[in-house]
């Protein structure tokens, strides 16, 4: 897997992120039965910038904690099939599946987690799981999809030890 990171925020954490993110990454990919060796990208921002993207892609003029941007579209959620009959699924170089983008407000992400009551890994934990998920085709615009995904998130975090 690769997994590009750029740190648009200048702050530091206090806690590896870039390992906690392939951490939950893998196991996202691995729940889901991927059987590609995987490209995503994430950035790590401020809340003007995510707001701008916000705006600009989801006509939403407001700071949230996380945007996510699939590569790629699904007939069925984590089916990933349809790859092998689409070459542009695949990054010419490496050979691997181009998942998409994530970008993660990361003052939000904070205030959340004490918000929450849980630590920053959780929340930035979570966040990743939330967005691997929407990379592979999963939404929550309705009751039912919400529940789905909200059940894969808390397996995917419970399987790695990532609790409140």
């Amino acid at each position: 897997m690769t997994f590009n990171i750029e740190l648009e925020y200048e702050k530091p954490l206090e806690f590896d992120y870039e390992a906690l993110a392939k951490q939950v990454a893998e196991e996202a990919l691995e729940f889901e039965g991927c059987p590609y060796e995987t490209e995503i990208n994430l950035v790590l921002t401020g809340e003007e910038e995510i707001q701008a993207a916000n705006r600009e892609f989801r006509d939403i003029d407001r700071v949230t904690d996380v945007l996510s941007f699939p590569m790629l579209e699904y007939d069925t959620p984590g089916d990933f099939s349809y790859a092998e009959e689409d070459d542009s699924c695949f990054h010419p170089d490496t050979g691997e599946l181009m998942l998409g983008d994530i970008m993660i407000c990361i003052p939000r992400m904070q205030e959340q987690a004490v918000s929450y009551g849980h630590g920053e890994v959780r929340e930035f934990g979570f966040l990743i799981a939330h967005s691997m998920l929407h990379l592979m085709g999963y939404d929550h615009m309705t009751p039912e999809e919400a529940e789905v995904m909200e059940g894969k998130q808390a397996k995917i975090l419970e399987n790695l030890g990532i609790t409140r």
